[in-house]
């Protein structure tokens, strides 16, 4: 069991990591001495990587949930 607690807690502590690394490099612009064009979205492909990750855990959840219940009526 506590193995699963630090499993949860590690997640938590990368998915924190992951959604504070856009703001990080956000501080780290100066001044805007030629870094290209500022039009271009940094976003791009951090939302669908997002996007497949909560669709990961949310069907290691399910399987955790359907895996359990089969479990308790055994």
């Amino acid at each position: 069991m506590n193995s699963k607690r630090n499993t949860q807690l590690i997640a938590a502590a990368l998915v924190l990591i992951v959604s504070l690394i856009p703001w990080m490099a956000f501080a780290q612009i100066g001044g805007g001495g030629g870094l290209g064009d500022p039009d271009v979205p940094i976003d791009g492909g951090l939302s669908i990587l997002v996007a497949a990750g909560v669709a990961y855990g949310a069907k290691k959840v399910h399987e955790a949930r359907k895996k359990k219940q089969e479990a308790n009526v055994e």
